[in-house]
């Protein structure tokens, strides 16, 4: 049924006819996230009447067993459930199998194949998207084999794309070099470098919240901001991904890609227009205006920990390196802490906290605007220190934004108590937000990089991190604080905004 809440609002476009080809089509994103999103986005009927979906991995697997799989996938993970059988009926049969290793240039002839039949089945004008879903380091490999087999053209018409998933290098000089593979057959306007938190509903709405209120804006600068948290907190461990974590750390992991993003949405300058190359050319200002941390100056702006065995949600859990095929004497870093400085006119001295880690009291990811004070406490008794105002963007979960601020306590005296304004997607818009990856494998279909990563971006945000592994590098030997898991960090972390007269916030 129609939605009366969205009465009014403009229509979707629908992406040209297409073929998504999807490498390492037998893993656990395609399973769990990529193609229940595009079964989604079919049911709601964002995506052309004609549409295929080819998946290419090395499990000797053919067209039903990949649609058996899918069907698996969408009727555990898909947003809108339970899967309709006569939608599915359809859907199933545009779902398509090669298989093949990554490095066989036969199973690229294969494909080639493949998808010519499928051109002329389906009556689509050899439109393609690529999808690596793949660990990074066949990257290079996947976009040889495509360019030398002719499935790559530059041209507008018809037109092939590539989203490559995260992690997109592991330093500075990897990145440089991934970019230069990419380069070598595809141009920077048909490579989408995916972070699927843009495609969170909360952070597209920052720029929203931003830019489109005129109470927001004015304030959104030194003049008025004390501070700004962000926090990305999960209540899980590593989940059997020891070997994967114990290369990359929360810093690799979390920060450089996610935090890094929103922190780009919140701080950045408005954009001329609401285009890709606009926005992400203030993200790239932003990032190049970061104020380097000098390296003998580090644990004055970066904390770092590991988690100990505690209890999260009443339940004991191991700590890091009790955890199945860990390290007894690992170094790696679950817990991550920075405090940021903007050298640029808006915010000239606002302190920026981020932080994020495994085996903290709750999953949540938040970033909370605290405004400075009132100029004359008037209302201040016993030397109770004011209600901060603080706007808070809620990410995950319960998305939405509340707004806490200082009321009169009814009664014959003047008491101030803190209360909140809030807004919800559910109970304002009559539906839940559609899925991170169902709003970015969208854009991409439809030609829209705003809210991909640009080239450039990806490169700034790597010459940060990598000063501070560097830094890091040094001091190996130098004991790495612990935290027991469940709670909300060490007490380094505290002492970090302590010195500018802070809190951290307990979201």
């Amino acid at each position: 049924m129609d939605n009366p809440l969205r009465e009014g609002l403009i229509q979707e476009r629908v992406p040209e006819p297409l073929v998504l080809v999807i490498f390492g089509a037998s893993g656990d994103l395609t399973k769990r996230k990529l193609l229940p999103a595009v079964y989604t986005m079919t049911r709601e009927r964002l995506l052309p009447a004609a549409f295929a979906v080819v998946g290419l991995s090395r499990f000797e697997w053919d067209d039903d067993r990949f649609r058996a799989e899918a069907r698996q996938g969408c009727d555990t993970f898909a947003r809108r459930r339970p899967v309709d059988e006569t939608l599915w009926s359809n859907f199933g049969r545009s779902l398509h199998y090669v298989a093949g290793e990554f490095d066989d240039p036969e199973a690229y002839e294969r494909l080639k194949a493949r998808l010519t039949e499928i051109d002329a089945r389906y009556g689509i004008p050899g439109n393609r998207l690529f999808y690596l879903s793949t660990p990074p380091s066949t990257f290079p490999v996947i976009v040889e084999r495509l360019g030398k087999a002719g499935l790559v053209s530059r041209q507008l018409k018809p037109w092939t794309r590539i989203i490559v998933e995260k992690p997109f290098g592991r330093d500075l000089g990897s990145a440089q070099l991934l970019n230069r593979q990419l380069k070598q057959f595809f141009r920077e306007m048909q490579i989408y470098r995916i972070d699927h938190y843009l495609g969170k509903e909360t952070v597209q709405n920052m720029m929203a919240l931003r830019f489109s209120n005129g109470i927001f804006e004015p304030l959104w600068n030194r003049n008025h901001v004390e501070s700004v948290q962000i926090t990305a907190a999960e209540a899980i461990g590593v989940e059997g991904r020891i070997n994967y974590f114990e290369e990359a750390g929360i810093l690799r992991d979390m920060v450089q890609n996610h935090l890094f993003q929103v922190l780009c949405v919140t701080g950045m300058e408005p954009p001329v227009a609401m285009t890709a190359d606009a926005v992400r050319d203030e993200k790239v200002k932003l990032l190049k205006a970061l104020r380097p941390i000098p390296r003998e100056k580090m644990d004055e702006h970066v904390v770092r920990a590991q988690y100990a065995r505690g209890r999260v949600l009443g339940e004991s859990v191991p700590g890091y390196r009790e955890e199945p095929g860990g390290n007894p004497a690992s170094t790696t870093e679950t817990y991550v802490a920075l405090k940021l400085l903007i050298d640029n006119w808006r915010w000239g001295g606002v302190p920026f906290f981020l932080r994020t880690a495994k085996r903290m009291p709750k999953r949540v990811t938040e970033i909370a605007v605290t405004f400075k004070p009132a100029p004359h406490l008037m209302f201040a008794r016993n030397g109770a220190p004011p209600v901060p105002n603080v706007l808070s963007i809620r990410i995950q979960p319960d998305e939405g934004i509340t707004l806490h601020f200082g009321s009169k306590v009814p009664g014959p005296s003047i008491d101030i108590a803190p209360v909140n304004m809030e807004f919800r997607y559910g109970t304002s818009f009559g539906s839940e937000p559609p899925e991170a990856y169902e709003r970015l494998i969208l854009d991409a279909m439809l030609g829209d990089g705003t809210l991909f990563i640009r080239d450039d971006e990806t490169e700034t945000s790597w010459g940060f991190i990598s000063k501070v592994h560097e830094a890091w590098a040094e001091q190996r030997r130098k004991a790495l604080p612990g935290y027991p898991a469940g709670t909300w960090g060490p007490p380094e972390a505290e002492a970090l905004v302590k010195e500018a007269g802070l809190e951290w916030r307990k979201p």
